[in-house]
C-alpha cells in the first residue's frame, strides 16, 4: 500500500513530469541518426524548440521538490540539496566527455568560466534588481557570505588565473596539478564540513522582516508542519527549521526527505541530459548562423542551471536574500571545488592537456566581479543598484564573447 506521503510527493503532475523529462531522453536517443550534422533548418528548429519545452516542464518540477525540500530542512542544508544535485550530474557528464574520444582540453575552462558569470552577474544580478524593487533591500548574514567569497577567490584564482602564469601555455605541469587538484578538493571539503557543521548558522536568514514563527493553517503546512501535496512550505518554515538540529529533522521526515531528494534526482537529470544532447545542436545552428563558438556552452550552462536560477529569483521575491546567496555563491563553490580537481586528475591519469589559464580580457572579467560581488555583499544590505551594476558587467561579458 502506498503510504499518504508518497501519494503527497508523487502527484499526477510529478509523474507526468518524469515521464515528458525521460520520454523525450529515449526519442532524442532514437532519432539521433537524423540529427546528425548538417541537420535541415526546420528541424533543428523544431528539435531546440521542443527541447527547451521538456527542460523548461522539468524545471518547474525541480523548482516544486526543491523548495519543498528547503523549508524542511532549513538552509543551509535545503539549498545544498538542489545545489549538489545539479553540479554533481553536470561534473560526471564533464568528466564523461573528457574520458569520451577527441580532444577536450578547453572544456572544463570554458564551461566552469562560463558558469561564474551567470551565477555571480546573471543570476544574482537579476535576484538582486527584482528583490530590492520590491523589498528595498535584501539583509543576508555577512559570515556566510564572506566564507563563501573566501572559498570562490582562492578556487577561481587557481582555476582561471594560475595556470595562465605558472603553467605551460595555460596548463599546470603534473606535479602543480596534483597539488592544486588536492588543494580545492581539501579545502572545498572542509568548507563543506563546517557549513553543514558548527557554522550552519552563518547560512541562516538574518533579516527581520521575515516570519520567524511557525507556519500555521493556510500556508502550505499542515498543524503537524507537515507539507500539503498542493501549497509550497512558507518562509516560516524554513526558519523554524533552521534552528533545530538537522539530525532531529531527519529522523522525524525521514521517509519525506528521502522520496523528494529521490524524486528532485529523477526529474533534474533529464534537464542535464537534455542539454548536452542539444549542444550538437546548437553548435550546428550557431555555426549557420555565423556565432561565436562559446556562444553554445553559456547557453548549455544557462539551461543546466535554469531550476536554480527559478528558484533564486523565487527566494530573491520573498525576501530571502541568504537563500539567493545559499544558492548562487554555493552553486559556484561547488562547481569550481569539484569541476577543477575531477578534469586535473582526468587529465592526468589519460595523459590529456587540460588547458584552464583563461584570456586577459576575460580574467580581467573575473577580477571586475569578485570586486563587485564583495563590495556588494560587504553591504548590511544588497540594492537594486547593487544589481543593475552585476547585469552590466554580464552585458560587458556577452560582448566580449561576440568580440
Amino acid at each position: 500500500m502506498v503510504s499518504p506521503t508518497a501519494r503527497s510527493i508523487f502527484t499526477r503532475t510529478a509523474l507526468m513530469r518524469i515521464a515528458i523529462g525521460w520520454g523525450s531522453v529515449a526519442a532524442l536517443m532514437l532519432a539521433a541518426p537524423l540529427l546528425d550534422p548538417p541537420v535541415p533548418t526546420p528541424l533543428l528548429a523544431t528539435a531546440l524548440a521542443a527541447i527547451v519545452a521538456v527542460i523548461l516542464i522539468c524545471s518547474f518540477g525541480v523548482v516544486h521538490e526543491a523548495e519543498h525540500l528547503a523549508r524542511r530542512l532549513g538552509d543551509p542544508y535545503g539549498s545544498l540539496v538542489l545545489t549538489l544535485s545539479i553540479v554533481l550530474i553536470e561534473v560526471v557528464l564533464i568528466s564523461a566527455v573528457m574520458l569520451g574520444p577527441g580532444e577536450h582540453a578547453t572544456i572544463a575552462r570554458d564551461s566552469v568560466f562560463a558558469v561564474s558569470m551567470i551565477i555571480l552577474n546573471g543570476v544574482i544580478g537579476l535576484s538582486l534588481l527584482v528583490g530590492g524593487l520590491r523589498h528595498g533591500g535584501l539583509r543576508h548574514n555577512r559570515a556566510g557570505t564572506s566564507a563563501y567569497f573566501a572559498m570562490v577567490i582562492v578556487l577561481a584564482a587557481l582555476a582561471f588565473a594560475l595556470p595562465a602564469l605558472v603553467g605551460d601555455g595555460g596548463s599546470y605541469l603534473t606535479g602543480q596539478a596534483v597539488l592544486v587538484a588536492v588543494l580545492s578538493m581539501g579545502l572545498y571539503a572542509f568548507f563543506l564540513a563546517r557549513q553543514m557543521g558548527p557554522q550552519a548558522g552563518d547560512f541562516t536568514e538574518v533579516d527581520p522582516r521575515l516570519p520567524a514563527a511557525p507556519a500555521v493553517h493556510g500556508a502550505g503546512l499542515d498543524p503537524t508542519g507537515q507539507a500539503m501535496s498542493d501549497g509550497a512550505p512558507s518562509p516560516a518554515a524554513d526558519l523554524s527549521n533552521a534552528r533545530r538540529p538537522i539530525a532531529e529533522i531527519l529522523a522525524q521526515h525521514r521517509a519525506e526527505v528521502l522520496l523528494r531528494l529521490g524524486l528532485l534526482v529523477v526529474t533534474v537529470l533529464p534537464i542535464v541530459l537534455l542539454s548536452h544532447d542539444m549542444a550538437s545542436l546548437l553548435d550546428d545552428g550557431l555555426g549557420r548562423a555565423g556565432a561565436p563558438v562559446a556562444l553554445s556552452g553559456i547557453l548549455i550552462a544557462m539551461i543546466v542551471f535554469l531550476p536554480e536560477t527559478i528558484t533564486t529569483i523565487r527566494a530573491a521575491l520573498a525576501g530571502e536574500a541568504q537563500r539567493v546567496s545559499n544558492l548562487c555563491h554555493g552553486a559556484l563553490v561547488s562547481t569550481v571545488g569539484l569541476t577543477i580537481p575531477a578534469v586535473l586528475l582526468i587529465g592526468l591519469f589519460t595523459q590529456q592537456t587540460v588547458t584552464l589559464g583563461e584570456s586577459p580580457a576575460n580574467l580581467l572579467l573575473l577580477g571586475v566581479t569578485l570586486l563587485l560581488s564583495v563590495t556588494t555583499f560587504a553591504a548590511k544590505k544588497a540594492t537594486a543598484m547593487h544589481g543593475a551594476a552585476h547585469l552590466a558587467v554580464f552585458a560587458v561579458y556577452g560582448m566580449v564573447v561576440f568580440s
